[in-house]
């Protein structure tokens, strides 16, 4: 970790030194929409990166599950992520940038705390739902929060702004892993060392809990942000009538 941290500021140092540097986090600063992308969806896939971790751990260790069995179960997220090129578009036209990210990052984000109350007992039709539910939620708002990023980013400046948003992808992913592994041996060590169905639970709120962050992002944002991408269209009132003399 402290190797990253010095190799962030020299990498900082040389930023300002250098007229066009690979990652120029000054795009950051620049464009509100840029930013919102990048650190909603960073704070997002958090809980993203702890899903495919967590959840197979959590049916084969606690639910007793063989590892076909979980596999199964955790298919019906990827068919939840099909169903959304059915909708995404029209969501995003109907209704704008802002208002479904933030609507599904807080759904994805219920669905990722709802595993939280599950249970060997829970039946499978009721693991289905909100496995396919998370899925279509996670995948229309990776469609629209990679639309919104790119959105107000100059030309010149495409190939920085890709740059940048793969990195933050994989270290997100990355974190994500790592917060679901810490919250679940500190959960484990409360409960006696022992890796127990409540230690999965805790885990999933933590990560839950994290990921909701990701809305406030979005919800600072204007209605009409990225408008010209989506088709959305906001119905203004049409303009007073002049005052009559007398």
């Amino acid at each position: 970790m402290m190797c990253g941290v010095i190799s962030g500021v020299l990498y900082w140092r040389h930023t300002k030194r250098t007229a066009f540097p690979l990652l120029d986090p000054m795009l950051l600063v620049r464009h509100q929409q840029f930013r919102s992308a990048i650190i909603g969806g960073s704070i997002f896939r958090v809980g993203v990166g702890a899903t495919p971790f967590l959840l197979p751990l959590m049916l084969q260790l606690a639910f007793g599950m063989t590892p076909f069995e979980s596999g199964m179960i955790t298919f019906i997220g990827a068919l939840g992520a099909i169903l959304s090129k059915f909708v995404a578009e029209r969501a995003f036209a109907a209704f704008g940038f802002p208002r479904v990210l933030v609507f599904t990052s807080i759904g994805a984000c219920l669905s990722l705390s709802f595993n939280g109350f599950f249970t060997p007992e829970t039946p499978h039709i009721i693991l289905y739902g909100v496995l396919l539910a998370m899925g279509l939620m996670r995948s229309t708002f990776f469609t629209g929060v990679n639309a919104l990023g790119f959105s107000d980013v100059e030309e010149h400046e495409a190939s920085q702004a890709s740059a940048i948003t793969a990195v933050s992808q994989q270290l997100s992913i990355a974190f994500g892993v790592a917060v679901a592994g810490g919250a679940l041996e500190v959960s484990a060590g409360m409960m006696g060392g022992k890796l127990s169905l409540e230690a999965f639970h805790a885990a999933w709120f933590a990560v839950a809990g994290i990921s909701l962050l990701s809305a406030l992002l979005f919800w600072r944002l204007p209605a009409d942000a990225a408008s010209d991408v989506s088709g959305h269209k906001i119905l203004k009132p049409p303009p007073k009538p002049p005052d009559t003399v007398l």
